[in-house]
Protein backbone atom coordinates (compact mmCIF):
# COMPACT_ATOMS: atom_id res chain seq x y z
CA UNK A 1 0.00 0.00 0.00
CA UNK A 2 1.18 3.39 -0.64
CA UNK A 3 2.19 5.62 2.20
CA UNK A 4 -1.08 8.29 2.23
CA UNK A 5 -1.29 10.82 5.06
CA UNK A 6 -4.16 13.55 5.49
CA UNK A 7 -2.64 16.80 7.21
CA UNK A 8 -5.25 19.48 8.25
CA UNK A 9 -6.06 21.81 11.07
CA UNK A 10 -9.49 20.91 12.61
CA UNK A 11 -11.52 23.43 15.23
CA UNK A 12 -12.62 21.67 18.23
CA UNK A 13 -15.94 21.47 16.56
CA UNK A 14 -14.62 19.78 13.95
CA UNK A 15 -14.66 22.84 11.35
CA UNK A 16 -11.98 23.23 8.75
CA UNK A 17 -12.82 26.44 6.92
CA UNK A 18 -15.67 28.72 5.52
CA UNK A 19 -16.20 30.53 2.11
CA UNK A 20 -13.10 28.55 0.96
CA UNK A 21 -11.01 30.11 3.37
CA UNK A 22 -8.91 29.04 6.74
CA UNK A 23 -10.29 29.78 10.07
CA UNK A 24 -7.62 31.21 11.73
CA UNK A 25 -4.27 32.26 11.23
CA UNK A 26 -1.28 30.23 13.29
CA UNK A 27 2.11 31.06 12.26
CA UNK A 28 3.58 27.68 13.87
CA UNK A 29 0.95 25.71 12.04
CA UNK A 30 2.02 27.29 8.64
CA UNK A 31 5.65 26.48 9.75
CA UNK A 32 4.70 22.40 10.43
CA UNK A 33 2.68 22.23 7.17
CA UNK A 34 5.65 23.47 5.07
CA UNK A 35 8.25 21.33 7.30
CA UNK A 36 6.25 18.04 6.98
CA UNK A 37 5.27 18.62 3.15
CA UNK A 38 7.66 20.21 1.64
CA UNK A 39 9.93 17.51 -1.05
CA UNK A 40 6.73 15.62 -1.30
CA UNK A 41 3.14 15.27 -3.39
CA UNK A 42 0.55 17.22 -2.21
CA UNK A 43 -2.54 16.12 -3.09
CA UNK A 44 -5.60 18.40 -3.24
CA UNK A 45 -9.28 19.35 -4.65
CA UNK A 46 -9.38 22.78 -7.70
CA UNK A 47 -11.50 24.67 -4.61
CA UNK A 48 -8.16 24.13 -2.25
CA UNK A 49 -5.71 25.01 -4.93
CA UNK A 50 -7.07 28.02 -5.73
CA UNK A 51 -7.53 28.80 -1.78
CA UNK A 52 -3.94 28.52 -1.78
CA UNK A 53 -1.99 32.33 -1.06
CA UNK A 54 0.50 30.82 -3.74
CA UNK A 55 -0.01 28.76 -6.42
CA UNK A 56 1.33 26.29 -6.65
CA UNK A 57 3.09 25.68 -3.28
CA UNK A 58 7.04 25.51 -4.07
CA UNK A 59 9.07 22.60 -2.95
CA UNK A 60 6.47 20.09 -3.54
CA UNK A 61 4.71 18.36 -6.31
CA UNK A 62 1.26 19.75 -6.42
CA UNK A 63 -1.39 16.77 -6.93
CA UNK A 64 -4.73 18.28 -8.55
CA UNK A 65 -7.76 16.49 -8.30
CA UNK A 66 -10.61 17.71 -10.68
CA UNK A 67 -13.62 16.00 -12.15
CA UNK A 68 -13.34 18.01 -15.29
CA UNK A 69 -11.49 15.66 -17.26
CA UNK A 70 -8.59 16.59 -19.21
CA UNK A 71 -8.94 19.80 -17.56
CA UNK A 72 -5.19 21.44 -17.06
CA UNK A 73 -3.63 23.99 -14.71
CA UNK A 74 0.14 24.89 -14.64
CA UNK A 75 3.21 23.38 -12.85
CA UNK A 76 0.35 21.42 -11.64
CA UNK A 77 0.09 17.05 -11.38
CA UNK A 78 -3.94 17.01 -12.80
CA UNK A 79 -5.98 13.73 -11.42
CA UNK A 80 -9.68 12.52 -12.00
CA UNK A 81 -10.28 9.87 -9.89
CA UNK A 82 -9.24 8.50 -6.68
CA UNK A 83 -7.89 5.77 -8.33
CA UNK A 84 -5.83 8.08 -10.91
CA UNK A 85 -4.73 9.56 -7.10
CA UNK A 86 -3.77 6.75 -6.07
CA UNK A 87 -1.89 5.20 -9.06
CA UNK A 88 0.04 8.90 -9.31
CA UNK A 89 1.36 8.62 -5.39
CA UNK A 90 4.84 7.75 -4.21
CA UNK A 91 5.39 4.19 -3.95
CA UNK A 92 7.71 4.93 -0.91
CA UNK A 93 7.46 8.45 0.22
CA UNK A 94 4.66 9.92 2.26
CA UNK A 95 1.51 11.33 0.37
CA UNK A 96 -0.10 14.35 2.09
CA UNK A 97 -4.12 14.81 0.97
CA UNK A 98 -4.21 18.86 1.89
CA UNK A 99 -8.35 19.04 1.73
CA UNK A 100 -10.75 19.78 0.75
CA UNK A 101 -13.76 18.72 2.74
CA UNK A 102 -14.38 16.09 -0.22
CA UNK A 103 -11.02 15.07 -0.62
CA UNK A 104 -10.47 14.21 2.62
CA UNK A 105 -13.73 12.53 3.26
CA UNK A 106 -12.80 9.84 0.34
CA UNK A 107 -8.73 9.46 1.80
CA UNK A 108 -9.85 8.65 5.77
CA UNK A 109 -10.40 5.38 4.78
CA UNK A 110 -7.24 4.77 2.99
CA UNK A 111 -5.10 6.91 5.02
CA UNK A 112 -2.43 5.44 7.42
CA UNK A 113 -1.52 8.61 9.13
CA UNK A 114 -2.88 11.91 10.34
CA UNK A 115 -1.04 14.65 11.12
CA UNK A 116 -3.79 17.04 13.11
CA UNK A 117 -3.72 20.74 14.37
CA UNK A 118 -6.42 20.74 16.86
CA UNK A 119 -7.76 24.20 17.58
CA UNK A 120 -8.72 24.65 20.54
CA UNK A 121 -12.20 26.83 20.29
CA UNK A 122 -15.26 26.70 18.34
CA UNK A 123 -15.50 28.10 14.75
CA UNK A 124 -18.43 28.84 12.39
CA UNK A 125 -17.41 26.72 9.56
CA UNK A 126 -19.12 25.37 6.09
CA UNK A 127 -17.01 22.95 5.76
CA UNK A 128 -15.96 19.82 8.13
CA UNK A 129 -13.64 17.13 9.08
CA UNK A 130 -15.13 13.50 9.31
CA UNK A 131 -14.56 12.36 13.49
CA UNK A 132 -11.53 10.66 14.02
CA UNK A 133 -12.67 6.75 15.18
CA UNK A 134 -10.52 5.92 18.14
CA UNK A 135 -11.69 2.45 16.97
CA UNK A 136 -9.76 3.06 14.27
CA UNK A 137 -7.15 5.44 14.97
CA UNK A 138 -4.56 5.69 17.46
CA UNK A 139 -2.73 8.91 18.87
CA UNK A 140 1.01 8.26 18.56
CA UNK A 141 2.45 12.14 19.47
CA UNK A 142 0.92 14.98 20.86
CA UNK A 143 2.55 18.05 21.08
CA UNK A 144 0.51 20.84 23.13
CA UNK A 145 0.58 25.03 22.85
CA UNK A 146 -0.34 27.69 24.37
CA UNK A 147 -1.98 30.91 22.79
CA UNK A 148 0.05 33.70 22.54
CA UNK A 149 0.89 37.40 20.70
CA UNK A 150 0.92 35.57 17.45
CA UNK A 151 -1.44 32.60 18.09
CA UNK A 152 -4.74 33.50 19.27
CA UNK A 153 -5.81 30.05 20.15
CA UNK A 154 -4.50 27.37 22.56
CA UNK A 155 -3.82 24.35 19.45
CA UNK A 156 -1.85 20.95 19.46
CA UNK A 157 -0.10 18.98 17.17
CA UNK A 158 -1.61 15.47 17.38
CA UNK A 159 -0.37 12.25 15.03
CA UNK A 160 -2.49 9.49 14.60
CA UNK A 161 -2.17 5.93 13.12
CA UNK A 162 -4.55 3.44 11.49
CA UNK A 163 -4.70 0.79 13.84
CA UNK A 164 -3.37 -2.98 12.42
Amino acid sequence: MKPISIIVAIAENNAIGKDNMLLWHLPNDLKRFKLITEGYKIIMGKNTYYSLPKRPLPKRTNVILTDVKDEQIDDCLMVYSIDDVIDKCDNEKENFIIGGASVYRQFLTIAQTLHITWVHANFEGDVFFPEIDSKIWIETDVEHHVKDEKHPYDYSFVTYKRKE
